[in-house]
């Protein structure tokens, strides 16, 4: 293991996942300074995920081109001034620009997609799975670590000041990402040259059967994963529970999803990925159901939080480890931008619709209920994807 650069991803990704994931802490907060609604910062979370997605094909194919660090450094610039925008805000637009617009390019910059593509061309074919899952679990550290960490500084400064430092905070990733230079011609696992242009690259995966299942499926755990890290505190507070719950239960999805993301690398190095996330999305599915249906009490939320960080991103390492089966390392960014472009198209939509259709009925109940039936056709679409790579002509 190269580990130098797994460490350095690794404290990125835990740095770009880390405020992000917080952002559900600031939404009453900001609403009861400002008197906006709960649709406007819903709106504001979804435009963020969305240029997260929008971004990450764009960004990946440029660290395939002209190197992971380059992108990275941009990253922590534009993350830090979307989270400074976003701290003072003084109308929805500057809130939709600031946290929405210049936050998820920061973070589409920044993520897993750019680092795990890094962990590729440097990391054996047979151990790529578990440095996936080290990668993976970073970025869940980072919710574990920023959801008591945002909290603790809304309360002692206010929830404008407190995007401010973590504002700040952003900029140490252009430092921390150093070791992560080269582009897709570098690393010890370098491919052979290859004249296969980015168009043609995607043009061979969307006519790949598998590759298509495969991103419809992820579609489905953006949509489930960021509604709840942005409506979840305000749910809790519906509930009647007190609010350190909603802290206690974001940084518990954070802590095992250590632990899942961690053994997901593992059962990805040892088992089929496709039924492996098939069980992934039927067990989500489970957990919402029992999670809504049992009465809901401090202890239920502990229990929930517990079972849906170890199912959280445990679907990362076998999904992008599915990619780079099929495809390579070659345009690795690029291709694996475009699945999480469909996890990211969830995402909006279960962030929109959270606060939409939360306005209008005065419950989330519609927007978990969705999320349970998307799971199970989740489970479905992973079933049949064939873990094998594409079948190329030979060239002279």
């Amino acid at each position: 293991m190269p580990w130098l650069i797994i460490v350095a991803g690794s404290l990125v990704a835990m740095l770009t996942f880390g405020p992000r994931s917080a952002m559900g802490f600031f939404q009453l907060p900001m609403l009861t300074d400002t008197g906006w609604d709960r649709t406007t910062f819903g709106l504001a979370m979804a435009l963020q995920n969305l240029c997260w997605g929008l971004g990450q094909p764009f960004f990946g194919a440029i660290a395939d081109r002209f190197g992971t660090w380059r992108v990275l450094a941009l990253s922590g610039v534009i993350y830090a001034a979307g989270l400074v925008v976003m701290a003072h805000a003084t109308a929805p637009v500057w809130l939709h620009v600031g946290g929405g617009v210049l936050v998820g390019l920061g973070v589409a910059s920044g993520s897993f997609g750019i680092i795990l593509s890094a962990f590729a061309r440097n990391v054996a074919p047979e151990r790529r799975s578990m440095a996936f899952g080290i990668g993976t679990a970073a970025g869940s550290a980072g919710m574990f670590l920023f959801a008591p960490l945002s909290q603790g500084l809304i309360s002692a400064y206010g929830w404008s000041d407190s995007l401010v430092y973590l504002g700040v905070l952003m900029l140490l990733v252009p430092l921390i990402a150093i070791p992560l230079r080269g582009n897709s011609t570098s690393g010890s696992q370098r491919e052979a040259a290859s004249r296969q242009t980015a168009g043609e690259a995607l043009i061979e995966a969307f006519t790949h059967r598998s590759y298509v299942l495969l991103v419809s499926g992820f579609f489905v755990c953006g949509y489930q994963v960021a509604f709840i890290t942005a409506h979840f505190p305000a749910y809790i507070g519906d509930l009647g529970i007190d609010a350190r719950y909603a802290v206690i239960a974001l940084a518990l999805i954070g802590f095992f999803n250590i632990i899942g993301s961690l053994s997901a690398g593992f059962i990805g190095q040892r088992y089929a990925k496709p039924s492996f996330l098939s069980l992934i999305y039927l067990g989500r599915s489970i957990a919402v159901s029992a999670f809504l249906l049992l009465p809901q009490t401090p202890l239920s939320v502990i229990v929930f939080a517990i079972v849906m960080g170890l199912l959280w991103l445990s679907t990362v390492p076998p999904t992008n480890g599915l990619v780079a089966i099929m495809f390579g390392t070659r345009h690795l960014g690029l291709l694996g931008g475009m699945v999480f472009l469909s996890h990211q198209i969830g995402s909006f939509l279960g962030v929109w619709m959270g606060g939409y259709l939360y306005d209008h009925f005065g419950s989330y109940d519609p927007v978990w209920w969705i999320g349970v039936a998307l799971g199970l056709f989740a489970a479905a679409v992973h079933w049949p994807i064939e873990e094998k790579p594409v079948l190329r002509p030979a060239t002279a």
